[in-house]
């Protein structure tokens, strides 16, 4: 796999779950969040929604830069303390559902992708 393409993928993690809490927030508070934390006023709507236009900015800028290994290397270690929030908000409080993990999944998609792009990005980068 190409860099440039684990790049896409990623960028596509964050515009497919940014893109549903953007354009959904209801939908991913009443899947995503269990009942005990389930809040549907306006505010957690509002406030779900930012959540997902920051990720499709990210996802967006993804699409339109070009990352090498260094940014690949970065986005990974970056990524990291991502999956202590999905352990302690699934395991230890339990805010987030089964389907509130896909989170975590997403998270394990992009750390696994940003490592091949990092060595893919790392080759081609000893080629040049």
């Amino acid at each position: 796999m190409s860099a440039r393409t684990a790049q896409i993928l990623i960028a596509a993690v964050f515009l497919i779950l940014g893109g549903w809490a953007l354009f959904a927030p209801a939908s991913v508070i009443e899947l995503a969040f269990t009942e005990a934390y389930r809040e549907t006023g306006y505010i957690t709507r509002f406030t779900i929604a930012c959540f997902g236009s920051q990720a499709v900015l990210f996802g967006l800028m993804a699409l339109v830069t070009g990352w090498n290994a260094r940014s690949f290397l970065v986005f990974a270690v970056l990524l990291l303390p991502f999956f202590g929030f999905n352990y302690w908000f699934h395991y230890e409080v339990p805010v987030l559902t089964s389907i509130g993990m896909l989170d975590f999944a997403g998270n394990v998609a992009m750390l696994v992708l940003a490592i091949i792009g990092w060595r893919a990005a790392r080759a081609n980068e000893g080629r040049a």
